[in-house]
């Protein structure tokens, strides 16, 4: 036996990062290593924070009662993410049910997959697809199903994607200006700005953020030489070109409507729930549930409005009449869930 093959392991130092806390994502290794560090995760959720890589699903009981779930039926989870509100349903569905999710996201989809499979859900009970929630006709005609009994799609950025600079999604560190859902399709932020002219953009942040500086807004970022290409680049031209009257808090509402149009547009988002809640009505059974969590006003007013509308056509027997929001406890858990929305409906008989 060669003296090499004795010869142990060298130790490899962890990385160093500055201060007492790591502050950037790549920095936090205990947080993005949930297995090895679970004392470490259950501590930081105690404080009412997210840990780096994970995400908090919002309004479980609340998904959970407003979609009726019982054992044996089969469902959609249409944004899968990191799988919290589909490990509730897979649950609530055993025995003899079957959840089929969707998610458009490549990166963290597979991760999701592997965590649920480890839990105990193989293939027959757990279908996943890697699609956005417009592919749900699509989805149940590949598996020969005619419908299901419930629907549930969760609208919001999952906090993996927030909280990772380098899916351009976040303000909070510097990285590549991307908000790609799919990073390997269609334009990123950068190329779509870089794209737009003047009254492109002012329709963009009026109809997607109700940015009241939409005009003047689109006038600076579009009459740049220079194309802006990272989060922080496009962050501080924002700032620096909202009104003097403007407290730092201001400006950075203006910074976080600016990104969520920007995120909206790049996504087609709009579009996809558009095409999502048209599909419903068809892939629900007789009786069948859907349940829709959004996060700002376009969204819910869309969803509103369709359940709404299928209620006077007698589509659905039954919708929510009032808003279903957080309680006081989950938003001191997690602050994420301040603006969620819950709606849903019931399919006629």
């Amino acid at each position: 036996m060669s003296d090499s093959a004795n010869e142990p392991t060298p130790h490899r130092r962890r990385q160093r990062y500055r201060g007492t806390h790591p502050r950037r994502f790549e920095e936090k290794y205990k947080e993005l290593a949930p297995d090895t560090h679970p004392e470490l995760i259950a501590h930081v959720r105690a404080r009412g924070m997210t840990p780096a890589g994970q995400h908090v699903p919002i309004m479980v009981d609340e998904v959970l009662t407003a979609l009726d779930v019982r054992p044996g039926q089969r469902g959609v989870d249409a944004t899968l993410g990191y799988g919290g509100h589909a490990r509730a349903l897979l649950e609530r569905l055993a025995p003899g049910g079957r959840l089929i999710a969707l998610d458009a996201d490549p990166l963290e989809t597979p991760k999701t997959q592997e965590r649920l499979r480890k839990l105990g859900y193989g293939a027959d009970v757990l279908v996943v697809r890697r699609t956005n929630f417009a592919g749900l006709s699509a989805v149940l005609s590949e598996l020969e199903l005619n419908a299901v009994d419930f629907v549930f799609a969760d609208l919001g950025l999952s906090s993996m994607q927030i909280d990772d600079p380098a899916r351009g999604f976040t303000f909070k560190h510097d990285g590549p200006l991307d908000m790609r859902m799919n990073p390997s399709r269609g334009l990123s932020a950068a190329e779509w700005l870089a794209r737009a002219d003047e009254a492109t953009l002012e329709r963009v942040l009026t109809d997607n953020a109700d940015e009241p500086l939409a005009r003047d807004l689109s006038r600076v970022l579009t009459g740049r030489r220079e194309r802006i290409e990272s989060t922080r680049a496009l962050a501080e031209l924002v700032r620096r070109s909202t009104p003097e009257r403007y407290d730092d808090d201001e400006r950075e509402k203006t910074v976080r409507r600016v990104f969520q149009a920007l995120r909206i547009e790049v996504n087609d988002e709009f579009g996809v729930l558009d095409l999502l809640l048209r599909q419903l009505p068809q892939a629900l059974a007789s009786s069948g549930r859907v349940a829709i969590l959004s996060f700002h006003s376009g969204e819910d007013r869309r969803v509103k409005r369709a359940f709404s509308s299928g209620l006077a056509a007698g589509v659905y027997s039954r919708a929510s009449d009032e808003l279903v929001r957080s309680s006081s406890a989950e938003l001191r858990a997690n602050p994420r869930a301040a603006s969620a929305k819950l709606r849903w409906a019931q399919r006629a008989c």
